[in-house]
């Protein structure tokens, strides 16, 4: 599954135009790697996803089409999240 899509899908990112875009300026990366939004990702990888001053670490559980709201987050499972300091 491509990754922008799994990001809407997730609910991680709310609009797949979004996740383009975050992903196009290389806020995520794919098992440590920098992604495309085209990327392919499948059950077991990591994602570090960059929002502002936060940085969300996710393992992938499961890639489905469609899902209800409520199971959204099922597909992954949070393994941390910090925030950033820049100076």
């Amino acid at each position: 599954m491509r990754l922008d899509k799994f990001l809407k899908i997730s609910r991680l990112i709310k609009r797949r135009t979004l996740a383009k875009e975050v992903a196009d300026q290389g806020r995520i990366l794919v098992n440590g790697n920098p992604a495309k939004a085209s990327s392919k990702i499948s059950a077991g990888d990591e994602l570090a996803i960059r929002f502002g001053q936060k940085l969300l670490t996710v393992k992938v559980n499961d890639l489905r089409e469609t899902v209800k709201k409520d199971e959204a987050s099922m597909l992954y499972t949070i393994i941390k999240e910090e925030s950033i300091q820049q100076n």
